[in-house]
């Protein structure tokens, strides 16, 4: 996902802004927004390999769920909450799989299993500070990240005392290996419609 800050013809921000007052905030235009240390962020819209990734990687998350017959579900763009400065933090990741009971109109997934996100080059700082913010969430276990500019993943995972690694893994062919979700699927497969190729 790309982001965009606030415009500057909006009303400058002098306190931050609150989760709750965040949720309840009419925003100035459509679109989608995060928000990041209590600063509304505007996320512009995907580009068409960045939403074709994500709805390839929907479909096949979504597949290996069912043939594992487990409890959980893919989320497109959830709200998610950091355990850290959770008051002035709700993050958009572009997935999300969550294993336990939700309300329908709930605004953030309590402690995702795991997120995704979709890199740009254009916003590669803004995607990490995300990355590193989910770290904070007790619950979460994998954090996926594919660029939209090739055919390059890289995945974090919490080891079994709760730590997470300092440099995530490089894949850049063969198959992901969700441990969370006990399944896989060939990288070069979330690119099928994307227009990229691997090397």
């Amino acid at each position: 996902m790309r982001y965009i800050r606030r415009m500057s013809a909006l009303p400058k921000v002098t306190t931050p802004m609150t989760v709750q007052e965040f949720l309840s905030w009419e925003e100035p235009w459509q679109g989608r927004w995060q928000l990041v240390d209590g600063e509304p962020v505007g996320m512009a819209p995907a580009s068409p390999a960045n939403g074709a990734i994500q709805a390839e990687l929907a479909k096949l998350l979504s597949m290996a769920l069912e043939r594992r017959d487990l409890p959980c579900r893919v989320i497109v763009a959830p709200g998610v909450a950091p355990r850290v400065r959770s008051n002035v933090n709700f993050r958009i990741p572009d997935l999300g799989v969550f294993c336990g009971d939700f309300e329908p109109e709930q605004s953030a997934l309590p402690e995702p299993t795991m997120v995704v996100e979709i890199l740009s080059p254009s916003n590669e700082a803004q995607t990490w500070s995300n990355v590193w913010t989910y770290t904070t969430i007790p619950g979460l276990r994998e954090i996926l990240v594919l660029r939209s500019d090739r055919v390059h993943a890289e995945l974090l995972r919490r080891a079994a005392d709760g730590s997470w690694p300092k440099e995530p893994e490089a894949i850049t062919g063969g198959d992901v290996a969700l441990e969370s979700l006990g399944a896989g699927f060939p990288l070069v497969a979330a690119y099928r419609t994307s227009g990229l190729r691997s090397l």
